[in-house]
């Protein structure tokens, strides 16, 4: 094993790792403030994909299209928010559940209607399409370094509004304690919306910054959706440095698991039976290690 196929596989966790987060970091606040199961955040994700793709084919802006999908996402997140989702505070999860469900059924069929069921697809741009070399003579897309530099500006955007300013003071004590900063005089309706947006227009980032590595196409959220569920159980549900935590653990054991297992196995098994066997046990990899994290931590790493 090359050491440049090595680094190569664990800047691919970490990017993976960097999405998951942009996903978890919605994900972990909505339910840390609001105490509400939003399984359509993976819907908000196809929308700022879509809305990227549509936007930089009609302008040839990849940049004019990154810009869209924050917009659309945080606008479709804040009409969720006030349509639909200020009616479930006060009810039980399993009412949220299946709301949020029957949202995913609708913006799935709806970006069908619009948008056909044909993949749309998104180039890089020009500015990121070279690659940069590695240690040991490989080489990396240049793009994905991109993201990982942009999930790490994130991660450190949402620390400083979290830790340092107004709304960040209201978001913690929203969710500490909901009722007495209602008798204070803050508005939590308004503030419950703009925590949802600011949720959605994270999962609409990532959602276009993937659109360029694959096909945007409808259902691609829920996928994405599942692992972010995994990343805020492990790092504990709400926090922040608990979804950045979890969510490059799951990126590298995910990656790198479905990199060496086959080739461990491969020692003792034939070939093709190593690549199969090692498949079927790196799939399940990121959830045995949440079954041992919650063994010993029943609330994550890092609860809020």
């Amino acid at each position: 094993m090359s050491t440049a196929l090595l680094i190569e596989q664990l800047l691919n966790g970490l990017q993976l790792g960097v999405m998951l987060f942009l996903m978890a970091a919605g994900l972990t606040l909505i339910f840390g403030v609001m105490g509400l199961i939003n399984l359509a955040h993976g819907s908000l994700y196809m929308i700022g994909a879509f809305a990227c793709a549509v936007v930089a084919s009609a302008t040839g802006s990849f940049w004019l299209g990154l810009i869209a999908s924050l917009a659309a996402a945080a606008a479709a997140g804040a009409i969720m928010e006030v349509v639909v989702i200020r009616r479930l505070y006060d009810r039980d999860h399993l009412d949220q559940v299946l709301a949020t469900f029957a949202l995913i059924l609708i913006f799935s069929e709806g970006s069908r209607w619009i948008f056909g069921s044909f993949p749309l697809y998104l180039d890089i741009p020009p500015v990121l399409q070279g690659a940069v070399s590695l240690p040991g003579g490989g080489q990396y897309q240049l793009y994905r370094l991109a993201i990982i530099a942009v999930g790490v500006a994130v991660a450190l955007g949402l620390y400083l509004l979290i830790s340092r300013t107004r709304l960040g003071m209201r978001i913690r004590a929203g969710e500490s304690d909901r009722e007495m900063i209602a008798a204070l005089g803050i508005d939590i309706q308004t503030l419950y919306t703009i925590v949802f947006a600011l949720g959605a227009a994270l999962a609409g980032l990532a959602g276009a910054l993937v659109g360029a590595l694959q096909s945007v196409q409808v259902g691609m959220g829920e996928p994405v959706l599942i692992l972010a569920f995994v990343v805020i159980v492990i790092g504990g549900i709400g926090s922040i440095k608990g979804a950045l935590i979890g969510a490059i653990l799951v990126g590298l054991i995910d990656t790198m698991g479905r990199f060496l297992l086959p080739k461990t196995l491969a020692l003792i098994l034939p070939a093709a039976q190593a690549g199969m066997v090692g498949g079927a046990l790196a799939s399940m990899l990121i959830y045995i290690v949440m079954a041992l994290i919650l063994a010993f931590r029943p609330r994550g790493l890092f609860a809020a």
